[in-house]
């Protein structure tokens, strides 16, 4: 099997939120932001629910309690997001 085969594996060191934004950073150094309006629940948290995130299985998971929802740092990576971007007003 080649290195191409093996699913590459993401770990968050950090996380937190600003905001209505949501960042990670990486055991590489990387820091990575996205907007909570790409995901449902997290689109009608408050700024202070997105504040609690906290990271889970060993950093490969992000975890709210208080709404119920959980995302994986490769995902996050990767760009799959629930939600289209935002349109302007």
């Amino acid at each position: 099997m080649s290195s191409l085969d093996v699913e590459r594996e993401y770990h968050a060191i950090r996380a937190w939120a600003s905001g209505t934004m949501v960042f990670v950073e990486l055991s590489d150094g990387r820091q990575i932001g996205f907007p909570a309006a790409r995901f449902r629940r997290l689109s009608e948290a408050s700024p202070e629910q997105l504040a609690e995130v906290a990271l889970r299985l060993d950093g490969m998971a992000l975890r709210w309690e208080s709404i119920d929802e959980d995302l994986t740092v490769r995902g996050i990576v990767e760009g799959h997001f629930q939600l289209p971007w935002p349109e302007a007003a």
